[in-house]
């Protein structure tokens, strides 16, 4: 079983650290920043072997030099943003493997958000890892491309397993539901989720991971029914 531990960062990031016990190795997925996710390993015991990045902006990417620097850690990402992401080892695309000890991801392609966006789905570990694709109900803004390609993201990633475990990058799902109550007036399982989503920000916990089920129950994006409605909520919640 992996350990993974949520590190927030900047206003709303989360940066995950991942270890894997039976081989000791420790991953990092989309480093913002390096000091805090160094100080958090080395507090574990944990040395820093590999970081995976999802996509490049600097939020995601940020730390990856200076952990390197610090600590030798093999470097992981998207093969179509090599020239924006120089500190990369190894470059994947959708299809491609990625391993971790005994542990095997496949990466997932989900452009939109950037060009080259990717996801790393551990089907073992019913764990997926969807940088800034897939939020608690919410997605990615369409940065660097279009709503159909954000459909068949959200399509994609609606047939994993229900009880996969869904880590995204960023603490928006109360502002992120207070638009899906706008788009699904009607939600109860949405009405439901949000009254625990509010306590649990007034407690100052954390909201994520979520789950692919709730998502499919509560996500006005992966709900969509077309390329057309996405679009129009993409563009809605982008003026919220």
């Amino acid at each position: 079983m992996l350990e993974i531990i949520r590190i927030p960062v900047l206003s709303d990031n989360y940066v995950w650290l991942v270890h894997e016990p039976v081989s000791k190795e420790t991953m990092v997925v989309d480093p913002a920043v390096a000091d805090p996710v160094l100080a958090e390993a080395e507090k574990r015991g944990w040395t820093i072997t590999q970081i995976w990045n999802t996509h490049w902006h600097p939020d995601h990417t940020g730390g990856n030099a200076a952990i390197k620097e610090a600590t030798g850690c093999h470097i992981t990402g998207p093969e179509a943003e090599k020239e924006r992401i120089p500190t990369l080892d190894t470059l994947v695309k959708g299809g491609d493997t990625v391993r971790l000890g005994d542990v095997t991801a496949q990466v997932i392609d989900v452009p939109a958000h950037t060009a080259g966006h990717i996801a790393f789905y551990i089907a073992d570990e019913k764990t997926v890892f969807v940088g800034d694709t897939l939020f608690a109900m919410g997605c990615g803004r369409l940065f660097e491309g279009t709503a159909e390609q954000m459909f068949d993201n959200m399509q994609k990633l609606s047939r994993l397993p229900g009880d996969t475990q869904v880590y995204c990058a960023h603490e928006y799902t109360l502002s992120n539901g207070e638009y899906a109550l706008v788009a699904e007036p009607d939600n109860q399982a949405l009405k439901e989720r949000m009254k625990k989503v509010r306590d649990a920000r007034k407690r100052g916990e954390a909201t994520v991971p979520t789950t692919i089920a709730l998502e499919t129950a509560t996500n006005p994006f992966m709900r969509a029914a077309s390329v057309n409605e996405l679009a129009e909520r993409r563009t809605a919640k982008d003026n919220f």
